[in-house]
Order: C-alpha cells, then sequence, then structure tokens
C-alpha cells in the first residue's frame, strides 16, 4: 500500500469512527462510578417545644395553627415525593408548653420510660437529632434520661465536659459532635448509590448563663464556628460526600465575634458545609424580613449561596431542602437547590393545611390527657385576686404578675453576666381590658388557687420575652409615649371628662415597675396615638424615681419586655430592636408560668408604683369597664360605679385628688 493511500484510509476510518461516536456511543465509555445525578431532599423540623398534639394547653382547646402531629402529614407526604430524603430534628423538643413541663416537674420521666416526644418522633423515624439550649432547662439527668427514649442518634459539637482545669484545649465533647450516615439512594439513571451525609450540630454557647444552675462545674461551651472549623476537615477526612450544619442558632449579625449566639451566617462562609438547617429563632426562611442581608437571597433560600432553611416554630412549618447532587470523579457537589417552608396552617385564609396524624396522637394520649386535666388544676396560690378591670386607670394586679415574674426571670438569667448589677426593670401591658372586644373582655382570677391555664387570661399573645438596655431619658421618653393613652383633662370644665382615649390601644399602655413615677393628665401628650412627636414641650411624666432618687439622663437600665415593643412596635421612642441585649426565644406567658410554679405562693398585688399627679381642682372625670367591677370599685376611695351603659359597660368615676386604692 502507498504512502497515499494509508494517508486515505486513517482519514476515512477517523471519520467514520467520528460519525458512529456521534450516534452511538463514545470511543471511551465513562464509568457510572464517576458520574452520576442524585436528588436528595433534607427535612427539617426545629422548636418544637413540647408541642406534640395540636393543642393549646393555655386556651384548653384544639388549634390547626401547631403541633407535631400536624407536620407529620407533612413529613410523609415529603418524603412520598421524593425517592431519597434524610428527616433531621433541630432541639429545643422538651420544654416550652405545660407537657413538657408534666413530664419534667409534676410526674417527672423514670429510667426505663419514653418521654412522650420520643413516642410521637420515633414513629417517623427520624435520621438525627440535634441539642437545643431549652435541653438543658430541667438539668443533665432528665436529659439524658429523655435521650435514651430516642430511636435516632443525637449530635452537638460545641459542648464539653468541664475537666475542672479551665483547659481551653479541652475535647471531651458531652454528646457525639457528629454523625456520618451511610445511605443507599437512587441516583436520576435508577442505579443504587451510596452517600455518606455528615451531619453537625451547635448550641448557643450562651446556655451557660440561661442553665448556669445547671450546668456549671459539669460542662463547657465554645465558639460555634471556631468549632465547625474543627471538625469539618476531620467529617471530610472521614469520608463525608456531604456535610449538613444543624445549628440551633439564628442568623444574626453579619460580622463575626467570639461566641456569637447567631451564627448561622458566619457558618455559611466555611468551606466544606453544603447546607444549613436551622432555628432557635423561631422565625421562617425562606421568607420576609431578610432581604437587606449581604449574601442572603431570601426567596430562593440560600446565605452566601449555601442553601439553608429555617422553619419556625411549634411545628408550624416543615423546612425542605432539595438539593440535586453531581458526582464527578467520584466526588459529590451540589450543583442546585430549592429551599422552601412548608406551613401547616394559612392564616390570610384561617384554613388549615394538613390533618393531625392520629398516630402520634395515639402514641401520646395518656401523657397529653394527664397535662389536660393538670393545666385545668391548681399549681400555685394567689394571696390576692387577679382583675384588670382598672387596669387603665391604675396599677394593676393582672400587669402586676407579668412584670413580677419577666423581672424574676432576668435577673435570674443575668447573674454572673456583664449586665449583672445594672437595674432591672419590667414593662408590661393590660391585653384583657374591655375596649372593641366588649364589655367582658377583662381578667377576673379570685384569690386563692391558681391554674395554668388562667396564664391565658394573664397574657393572651405569644410574644417571646426580650429586654433592652436604655438610659434614664429614654425610659421617660417611654412612659410620655404611654401616657399618650389618657386624655387631656381641662381643670377649667365642670362638666363630665372621659379620661380614657378609647381610640389608643390598651397594649400600648406601658407600665414599667421597678420605678416610681407620676402621670399629670392636665398637661398635654407629648406623642400621638401613632407615636408620632405632636407636643415637643409636653411633660406628663413627674418624678421619675429609682429606689427614691430621681433618674437621671445618663442612668442605665435593663427593662424586660416583648418582641413586639423591643424590636419597634407601637413606635416607642429610642426602641426599634438595636439595644436588645437579652433575645430570649421564650415566651412571655411561659416566663409567668414558670414563675408561678417557682414560688407556688404569689402575691400579684399592684405595688402602686405608678399614680396620677394629683389635681387639685374640682373636676368630672369617668372611664368605661366591665359591670363586674362594681364590687370592687364599692371598696375603692377613689372609684365610683355610676350606671351601666347600653353598650354593656359600665361608667365609673375617678376622683383624680385622691390615690389609688389599694
Amino acid at each position: 500500500m502507498t504512502k497515499k493511500n494509508k494517508q486515505m484510509l486513517t482519514a476515512f476510518l477517523l471519520s467514520s469512527s467520528l460519525v458512529v461516536s456521534a450516534i452511538s456511543f463514545p470511543l471511551t465509555p465513562v464509568s457510572a462510578a464517576t458520574s452520576s445525578t442524585l436528588k436528595l431532599r433534607l427535612l427539617e423540623t426545629t422548636d418544637i417545644h413540647t408541642n406534640i398534639v395540636n393543642y393549646d394547653y393555655y386556651q384548653d382547646k384544639s388549634t390547626d395553627e401547631f403541633g407535631l402531629a400536624k407536620t407529620a402529614t407533612l413529613i410523609k407526604k415529603a418524603r412520598e415525593e421524593a425517592k431519597n430524603s434524610i428527616l433531621i430534628d433541630n432541639g429545643d423538643l422538651l420544654q416550652g408548653n405545660p407537657l413538657g413541663d408534666y413530664v419534667a416537674k409534676i410526674d417527672p420521666l423514670k429510667d426505663g420510660e419514653t418521654h412522650p416526644v420520643y413516642k410521637a418522633m420515633n414513629l417517623l423515624n427520624y435520621d438525627v437529632g440535634n441539642i437545643g439550649n431549652h435541653e438543658f432547662n430541667f438539668g443533665l439527668e432528665h436529659l439524658d434520661r429523655s435521650l435514651k427514649g430516642a430511636k435516632f442518634p443525637y449530635i452537638n459539637s460545641n459542648v464539653y465536659i468541664d475537666d475542672k482545669d479551665n483547659n481551653p484545649n479541652n475535647d471531651k465533647n458531652l454528646f457525639t459532635p457528629y454523625q456520618i450516615l451511610e445511605r443507599k439512594f437512587k441516583d436520576e439513571s435508577g442505579k443504587e448509590v451510596t452517600l455518606k451525609v455528615g451531619v453537625i450540630g451547635f448550641v448557643p454557647p450562651q446556655i451557660m448563663q440561661w442553665d448556669k444552675a445547671n450546668l456549671e462545674g459539669k460542662v463547657i461551651t465554645k465558639d460555634i464556628v471556631e468549632t465547625a472549623k474543627k471538625f469539618i476537615p476531620e467529617m471530610k477526612q472521614k469520608g463525608a460526600d456531604l456535610i449538613i450544619a444543624v445549628p440551633h442558632s439564628g442568623l444574626g449579625p453579619v460580622e463575626n465575634a467570639a461566641n456569637l449566639e447567631n451564627a448561622s451566617y458566619q457558618l455559611s462562609k466555611i468551606d466544606g458545609i453544603d447546607a444549613i438547617l436551622f432555628g432557635h429563632s423561631h422565625l421562617v426562611f425562606p421568607g420576609p424580613g431578610f432581604e437587606n442581608i449581604p449574601g442572603v437571597d431570601s426567596e430562593k433560600g440560600t446565605i452566601n449561596g449555601k442553601p439553608a432553611v429555617m422553619p419556625g416554630y411549634w411545628g408550624n412549618n416543615l423546612g425542605v431542602i432539595d438539593l440535586t447532587l453531581t458526582q464527578e470523579n467520584g466526588k459529590w457537589k451540589v450543583a442546585e437547590s430549592t429551599t422552601k417552608a412548608i406551613p401547616i396552617y394559612d392564616k390570610a385564609n384561617k384554613a388549615s393545611l394538613a390533618d393531625a396524624d392520629q398516630s402520634i396522637l395515639n402514641a401520646v394520649k395518656e401523657d397529653h390527657d394527664h397535662t389536660v386535666e393538670w393545666v385545668r388544676s391548681a399549681v400555685g396560690k394567689t394571696s390576692s385576686p387577679i382583675f384588670s378591670y382598672f387596669a387603665l386607670v391604675q396599677d394593676d394586679p393582672s400587669i402586676q404578675i407579668v412584670t413580677n415574674a419577666q423581672k424574676w426571670f432576668v435577673e435570674k438569667n443575668i447573674k454572673g453576666t456583664e449586665y449583672d448589677g445594672i437595674p432591672v426593670l419590667s414593662a408590661g401591658a393590660p391585653f384583657k381590658a374591655g375596649g372593641r372586644n366588649g364589655a367582658s373582655y377583662y381578667t377576673n382570677i379570685p384569690a386563692g388557687t391558681i391554674a395554668i391555664k388562667n396564664v391565658s387570661d394573664l397574657y393572651i399573645y405569644p410574644n417571646t420575652l426580650k429586654a433592652v438596655l436604655i438610659n434614664g431619658s429614654t425610659l421617660k421618653e417611654w412612659l410620655e409615649r404611654s401616657a399618650g393613652q389618657f386624655n387631656q383633662i381641662d381643670v377649667k370644665k365642670s362638666e363630665e371628662q372621659q379620661l380614657v382615649n378609647e381610640a389608643f390601644p390598651t397594649y400600648n399602655f406601658d407600665v414599667i415597675d421597678g420605678v416610681t413615677y407620676e402621670i399629670d393628665v392636665t398637661q398635654p401628650s407629648k406623642y400621638a396615638i401613632d407615636g408620632t412627636l405632636a407636643n415637643k414641650d409636653a411633660n406628663r411624666i413627674k418624678n421619675l424615681s429609682f429606689n427614691g432618687k430621681a433618674v437621671k439622663a445618663e442612668d442605665k437600665f435593663i427593662v424586660v419586655t416583648n418582641n413586639y415593643r423591643a424590636s419597634g412596635g407601637g413606635s416607642f421612642p429610642g426602641l426599634d430592636g438595636s439595644n436588645i441585649v437579652i433575645d430570649s426565644p421564650d415566651e412571655n406567658r411561659q416566663v409567668v408560668i414558670d414563675y408561678i410554679l417557682d414560688q407556688k405562693d404569689i402575691n400579684p398585688a399592684a405595688d402602686n408604683n405608678w399614680k396620677f399627679t394629683p389635681v387639685k381642682e374640682k373636676v368630672n372625670v369617668t372611664f368605661t369597664s366591665s359591670p363586674d367591677a362594681k364590687p370592687f370599685a364599692e371598696k375603692m376611695s377613689n372609684m365610683k360605679f355610676i350606671s351601666v351603659l347600653e353598650n354593656g359597660f359600665a361608667k365609673f368615676a375617678i376622683d383624680l385628688s385622691k390615690p389609688a386604692s389599694k
């Protein structure tokens, strides 16, 4: 064969092989081991707080708005929709409602018994669980005894056994720091593949403050971010194909700092972490409220490009991250992700989106029934009646018990911290005080025994407790804003004048306990109903004092309130969320319950820390309340029942020249 013929034959063969490869198969087949696509669904629950049954123990009735029994229905549906899934819980299971209190304090869990949360969760075949900060509320023994009932592994990486030597290199973890779950899944071609999924958990280091009595001398905590940097490479070295971070920690600030409580943003920047299932803050992500944070896509559900989800609290949402994984040369990576939080209830249309799973309800029926019986029974005693009939016109016992409980909670939790020694004040407002809800919308708990369900009468909203650090100037402005509830009384008028501006929301009339002060209603209000400045030089708040001394503008105070007020709700001057120093996920009403359980005998009688500046002139001032307030008014020297009105309310007169009656 001539050289020219050889060249022609070679060209023919090459062109033929290219045609064949284009229409059939490549010359060098690619091994399935080096190329694969896998879709994996990650499911998260968090902050269940013992809300297994869809039941509001405070209102003593069923609810459609929360409960793991309803989330369970979404979990089963989500699993049916996906070939491959992993279910993870992110903690705060053992505390948070009367069921948790009952199992921990009233009929304590015994060795060999299964905690009701695990009776339910074991039915759902969780893959792994993380430890939340509230797991420590009842002590390490109760936690250990409870965890023994879980038929799935638990993780936490930043709580260590205290070696008594304050050794920063202490490496004895209290829990298993992470799990590498070896799972067989089906890839998109239908082939079975083995995936090693690493799951690592974290808890806020602040548990050492929040549960000092239970933990001091037994454990220590370390920084979440530094702990992640320690263990992520180790997990990779041990073969983890995918790493899921499960921080019981909110999104928090963008800037890093030592021992952040909410460090999920910082975790998203750590190489090796592929997805984040977070919680603790009781918020929903993706969703509104996160739009202006750099690197956060609040629609797609990513933080610095990492898929992330936070599914609210009490089982009101199921967190879902759908990952598309591709394997190249034996290594898996996240190619695409979609994230969503699926609700169990449509608030806008007040419609249930999931039925309760009967198997869950059956599993905890006995525990639930015992809890219902308990919340209806006496758990403490009150030495004086608790009523809100006069909450808008004088210091009031229904507010007093709430402010007492809040102050008790914060003073206990700041011991040994940088805030120890700063005076703690406590703000509360009348929630059930008539208004548009009618003449029967008042609290009235007689002296004697008090039940858990009574707390819904004292604190009707599911607010969470917050505390702000303010100065004396802001404190006065806070009270000036609250004093806008009152109409200005003209001392020159002899005709009847109504004291309370009924257009002013009662929940914006904050009483602040821990200081004493007067409200001069003969002066104009400094602030309008909407919180805007109305009269710059007005001065209704008089004689504002702490421990008998006049409050100075520069004095520092911690004021306990709720998430609504601390974050700027009600347009109060100086409150915008920037000065929150205690950002607790605990509900204010749960704090009241804990206070009653701790104190057993309480005295909520109003301490009359505020009063009206006496009006010397004879004026005819009235207000409205429930007709049921008449017997109480008859015992008060400054009150007088006048008549029942056509709208069902009753009219009372108040003598502004006399001090409030106890």
